[in-house]
């Protein structure tokens, strides 16, 4: 599951794509891994849209957009990927553990929860590009207003299947 980064974060994380792993821009819009690979694992492939809509709508209907900000870009646990991470707390932890806990049955996960957006994923870094993805900083903050889950069959693109937005009312106290 996942939630596309848009607006001038999404356009910055883009153009990285574009320059340091171009197959990766040209199958994935750069996105924001909520579960999945980390945390909890893919959802069973026997669940229909049908039942992630019923399960993931109580959670999407009260939870308000959230505004996350990148830290520094590191390598992904003991890996080449190059990724942006989010603070795995707060706000987006919330909503990881409540998709986590909707009912669905998700498969088991590789990596503890690490919240990320992929700068590099397919190619071999050369010690420059790696030090130039390394230096990079996305200023710009990252809004989380909606949340997609995407049916995968490596190595063909994903297929989206269903999305739902994130439509809670913010505390008015």
């Amino acid at each position: 599951m996942i939630a596309e980064v848009g607006g001038a974060a999404g356009e910055t994380i883009r153009r990285i794509n574009e320059k340091y792993d171009p197959r990766l821009a040209r199958y994935k819009a750069p996105h924001v891994t909520i579960t999945g690979s980390s945390g909890v694992g893919p959802i069973a492939g026997s669940v229909t849209a049908d039942e992630i809509r019923e399960k993931f709508l109580p959670v999407t209907s009260t939870t308000v957009p959230l505004e996350l900000s990148f830290a520094a870009p590191m390598r992904f646990m003991q890996t080449e990927i190059i990724v942006l991470p989010l603070d795995p707390h707060g706000a987006l932890r919330a909503l990881h553990d409540r998709l986590a806990t909707s009912g669905l049955q998700f498969q088991q996960a590789r990596f503890t929860f690490t919240p990320h957006c992929t700068l590099s994923l397919y190619p071999t870094l050369t010690r420059e590009a790696e030090k130039e993805l390394l230096s990079v900083r996305v200023r710009d903050p990252v809004v989380i207003d909606r949340i997609s889950v995407h049916q995968s069959f490596d190595p063909q693109p994903p297929r989206k299947l269903l999305e739902l937005a994130l439509t809670g009312e913010p505390d008015r106290d």
